[in-house]
């Protein structure tokens, strides 16, 4: 496989009429990053094959898309499941996916980097070696260039069913690496009970220190959420979110999402079907997730309301999330500039018929942008707030 660039080649975010391909008009997941000069980084998965390209004018055009690797129907594409990208302050890029090693969705975990800037990448390799199953990387890159990365993980299911035992669910395991992403500590599992396939959020506080939601398995089977804050040091405690009584041993197929202000405040969003609540809620902690405020719908009460997503930039909080009507999905989203204390008014930022990715946030130089793949309007990067405005 050739992972070398083809210079000067451009590629447009516009879809075409068909989509059978690897393109980004055919992909199904588009996962973006900011460099430190500005430049998007973008890698998606289609086709069964995971590209790279970089964009000079936030996403307009894309320049030498890369084949980093090519799996067909054994790649990792599920409705949570996403590449993920990172790229640190000397302009070295890290990047990794899952793909399935067998059909009970048994899956590893690849990793590949770049110490060009994207012209080239090295060959993908496994992050973990005899590993059971690890799915749903999530990955954040700290001001001191340390990545941290956390994953959904089989290992103490595997060895339990080897044991004679039913074990439901997988574990929430996580790493760092101090070189790029050439070498990771030996992992460790800051969670033995969570679900299997739902993805993690993850953010960074102002002190650095990675903070992670994900939907855990509690006493009786209820599959309500969790936060923790990790640090090289090791996983704090379990904290629940709220108690949603969502008893369900089914796969949601829908993660949470978490973003940390200036303040320490953490912010969390999540989707549910519990018995004391249904739909996709907000909550924050100013106490580190001992406690969560009450949790507050999103979204109209009734509506078709998935996939929210987070960023907080200063005491500037911005919740997107997607609604969809029968016929189009709508991006949506709601601002507080006082730390979660109050919120805008929920306007539309765009919409599309067709085939939609998940409404994700980034940000770089105080600005805010909506990232959104679409099939019929194709690949989306979209300006929607400023820090102080």
């Amino acid at each position: 496989m050739d992972h070398s660039s083809h210079s000067g080649m451009s590629v447009s975010a516009k879809p075409s009429s068909s989509c059978k391909g690897s393109g980004l008009d055919c992909a199904n997941a588009a996962t973006p990053f900011l460099d430190k000069e500005g430049k998007l980084l973008l890698v998606w998965t289609g086709g069964g094959v995971v590209s790279f390209a970089k964009s000079d004018d936030l996403g307009k055009t894309f320049i030498s898309p890369i084949v980093i690797a090519e799996h067909g129907k054994s790649l990792d594409a599920g409705s949570d499941a996403r590449p993920q990208i990172v790229s640190d302050s000397n302009g070295n890029i890290f990047l990794t996916y899952a793909f399935f090693k067998d059909s009970n969705w048994n899956a590893q975990i690849n990793t590949s980097r770049s110490s060009d800037g994207g012209a080239t990448f090295s060959v993908p390799t496994s992050l973990i070696e005899g590993g059971s199953s690890q799915r749903f990387p999530s990955v954040l890159i700290g001001s001191n260039n340390s990545i941290f990365m956390t994953w959904v993980d089989k290992r103490l299911v595997s060895a339990a069913k080897q044991g004679g035992e039913k074990r439901l669910g997988g574990s929430i395991a996580y790493s760092f690496s101090n070189d790029g992403g050439s070498t990771f500590w030996i992992e460790r599992i800051a969670n033995e009970n969570s679900c299997e396939c739902c993805r993690i959020g993850a953010a960074l506080s102002s002190a650095g220190e990675p903070a992670v939601i994900y939907r855990a398995i509690f006493p009786g089977g209820i599959r309500d959420h969790a936060t923790q804050i990790i640090s090289p040091k090791g996983a704090g405690p379990i904290q629940r979110v709220s108690d949603d009584q969502w008893r369900t041993d089914a796969c949601p197929h829908h993660g949470p999402t978490i973003a940390i202000s200036e303040t320490g405040k953490m912010h969390v969003a999540w989707f549910t079907q519990g018995e004391r609540r249904s739909g996709v809620f907000y909550a924050n902690s100013g106490n580190q997730g001992r406690s969560y405020s009450k949790p507050m719908r999103v979204g109209a009460d009734g509506a078709n309301v998935s996939r929210p997503y987070l960023l907080a930039l200063g005491r500037n909080i911005f919740l997107v999330w997607k609604e969809f009507n029968g016929s189009v999905s709508s991006v949506y989203m709601k601002r507080s500039q006082d730390d979660g204390g109050t919120w805008s008014v929920p306007s539309t930022i765009f919409e599309t018929s067709g085939y939609s990715d998940h409404p994700l946030l980034i940000s770089q130089q105080g600005k805010v942008y909506l990232s959104w793949l679409t099939r019929m309007n194709g690949y989306q990067l979209i300006e929607i707030g400023k820090n102080n405005e």
